[in-house]
């Protein structure tokens, strides 16, 4: 998984991410996990959680297992297929790869998109530029969170399922 070496008081750990995907980029973990975000970034799930709840048809994270705790897959929903079953709210909730890249959506070295950045984050790389972008990008998200308050009524969270599981996709709360 990588090493760790002494930078003044800290110990800084790099992780070698060498999946299907990403073959040997290294980063160093700067943060302890899941500690000091940047001010206003205050996802309201883990990764690990989101990973239970079931997220991207369970198969997101799956040849990349290695590169994170084996906490975050001990009850996650998973599977070796798309399978918009596994998702929290039963729906497609994703698109192919090259539509991601045609977009704009892939932000610096996480193949993957923003999940992807948002685990390698909360386990403590930072990355100036990158990190802005995709807390920027996160931010814009929360519009999908008015609609649903909006156009919903309290406590149906059957009610606009597709952006609710968009939500959670986000580490937003989608029972709101």
């Amino acid at each position: 998984m990588g090493h760790r070496i002494r930078n003044m008081d800290m110990i800084l750990k790099t992780i070698t991410a060498d999946n299907r995907v990403q073959r040997g980029y290294q980063y160093t973990l700067t943060e302890e996990m899941g500690q000091n975000f940047a001010d206003g970034f205050q996802p309201h799930f883990t990764p690990q959680q989101m990973l239970e709840y079931g997220v991207f048809e369970g198969c997101y994270l799956n040849s990349a297992q290695n590169e994170y705790p084996a906490s975050w897959f001990e009850k996650a929903k998973l599977s070796d297929h798309p399978d918009p079953d596994i998702n929290l709210f039963k729906i497609k909730s994703r698109q192919p790869l090259p539509v991601w890249k045609a977009k704009g959506w892939i932000i610096g070295p996480d193949p993957r998109g923003w999940f992807e950045w948002y685990c390698r984050y909360y386990m403590g790389r930072r990355i100036a530029g990158v990190d802005e972008k995709q807390i920027k990008r996160w931010r814009a998200f929360k519009r999908h969170a008015a609609q649903v308050k909006k156009n919903c009524d309290p406590g149906n969270i059957w009610c606009r399922p597709k952006q609710r599981q968009g939500l959670l996709q986000w580490a937003y709360d989608p029972f709101i």
